[in-house]
């Protein structure tokens, strides 16, 4: 999206004092609206009013500790107006002021990036904002107030920090890898990656908490262009720091006649970038992020080929998961196709045998939804290559075939068959899946004899 040409009604003041409590929708709300761009998210501040003030007109505290309030009828979220000071290490590591003398400026002084910190005032008082559906107002977007030049950046395309205090938190380079994956056209101001290299020499970025680490990842992995987050986390030394398996993998190179593109680490971003391509899930996208983790720790001696690079892959992985502490559900799919996107994409070359333990290995039959996941971000892998991307993946619809064709077999009445067998005393449980793996492998036969 190109956003809006600055108004000659923007305001570039600040808004204090006020005689009573107003309101600002700020930041990214007023961003998007400017870029034409819808958002599901506002975030309001309040100025010049106190907790006590807030509650007396219906507003409910978040918490104890933290100046924000839910609307009585929207639920949206209210701040106070406030500054911050940096008291440890971290992202944890602040303190608040929030008073009616901080002002709007101050307010959005504190915030990471110019195109974060745009306000536009509310009509109304707080008063009449307690009683009203103010989610169902459509700001002025001639009436900006940019106090840090953030309209202009967004005209340029820039991400570019407000001041040194960015620096302060570690969370800002991620949420700015984060914004560049989101909007790939933009670049990053020279000062602010001077900056955000220095945070990473000053031992910031190993602070971060794993819950923050992981959201906005996440989120930058469903980002526009995934591979834009990552190679701007590696530009400013960050992505060493949290996920070396990665960074790990540029200058590997690969058997050329399977990667044209060489490179292990261009590889990797090619596979996000495909990922969003097919517009697949972030279950899918980590397992395409992880899947060739073990090709990094390839010894030299045997380069360009990566034997074993699977199991590798599995044990990297799991460190990550556990670091940043990866949703199950992800770091499950990842297991499944860092051990077996190789025989995936060798499948045709599989006898009928070997084809049903793949997909009894993958959970296929159990699990055919998670298998599709499997099967993409797979087709992912193949695509993500230099001048391959798109060339069709028939790998998928034969073992969708195969698996139709397993799928076909009644294992009750397999089962109960198995039960009247004189064997089925001893073996039991084991008889009867040996007997169910022995007719879905029949049912593959005629696939494998035409």
């Amino acid at each position: 999206m190109t956003p809006a040409k600055p108004s000659p009604h923007t305001t570039t003041t600040d808004t204090a004092p006020l005689a009573e409590p107003r309101v600002f929708l700020v930041g990214g709300a007023v961003r998007d609206a400017l870029m034409g761009q819808t958002t599901s998210d506002r975030d309001w501040v309040v100025v010049g009013a106190t907790p006590e003030h807030m509650a007396s007109l219906g507003f409910h505290p978040v918490g104890a500790d933290f100046p924000v309030f839910l609307h009585p009828l929207t639920q949206e979220e209210y701040a106070l107006a406030r500054t911050e000071r940096k008291t440890a290490s971290g992202y944890h590591g602040f303190s608040f002021y929030a008073a009616p003398d901080v002002t709007l400026a101050q307010d959005l002084a504190r915030r990471d990036l110019s195109i974060n910190a745009l306000a536009i005032a509310y009509p109304e008082t707080l008063a009449q904002v307690a009683t009203s559906r103010s989610d169902r107002w459509q700001p002025d977007l001639t009436a900006v107030i940019d106090l840090f030049d953030g309209v202009a950046d967004l005209q340029a395309k820039r991400l570019r920090h407000i001041s040194a205090a960015f620096s302060e938190d570690p969370v800002r380079i991620l949420r700015l890898a984060r914004f560049h994956a989101r909007w790939p056209d933009f670049s990053v101001d020279p000062t602010t990656h001077t900056l955000m290299h220095r945070m990473v020499d000053n031992g910031e970025v190993g602070a971060l908490v794993a819950e923050r680490v992981w959201q906005e990842l996440a989120k930058g992995l469903m980002a526009t262009q995934p591979s834009r987050l990552f190679e701007t986390l590696r530009a400013c030394g960050a992505l060493r720091v949290l996920l070396p398996e990665l960074d790990a993998l540029w200058g590997v190179p690969q058997r050329a006649d399977y990667h044209p593109e060489v490179d292990t680490g261009i590889h990797a971003m090619m596979v996000l970038d495909m990922c969003a391509q097919l517009d697949c899930d972030l279950t899918t996208r980590f397992a395409a992020l992880c899947h060739d983790f073990g090709k990094g720790t390839t010894p030299a001696d045997v380069l360009p080929r990566h034997t074993g690079h699977e199991e590798r892959s599995l044990a990297l992985l799991r460190d990550v998961c556990v670091r940043w502490r990866v949703p199950k559900h992800c770091r499950e799919l990842a297991e499944v196709v860092a051990k077996e996107h190789g025989h995936v994409h060798r499948c045709k070359d599989l006898s009928a045998s070997a084809t049903l333990k793949l997909l009894e290995r993958c959970d296929a039959l159990r699990r055919p939804a998670r298998f599709q996941q499997v099967l993409r971000a797979c087709e992912c892998d193949a695509r993500g290559r230099l001048g391959l991307t798109e060339v069709p993946y028939y790998q998928a619809d034969w073992l969708n075939t195969a698996l139709n064709q397993a799928q076909q077999v009644d294992t009750q009445a397999v089962a109960k068959r198995a039960m009247q067998d004189p064997a089925y005393a001893e073996g039991k449980g084991d008889w009867i899946a040996a007997q169910i793996h022995a007719a879905r492998l029949s049912a593959l036969a005629p696939l494998f004899n035409a």
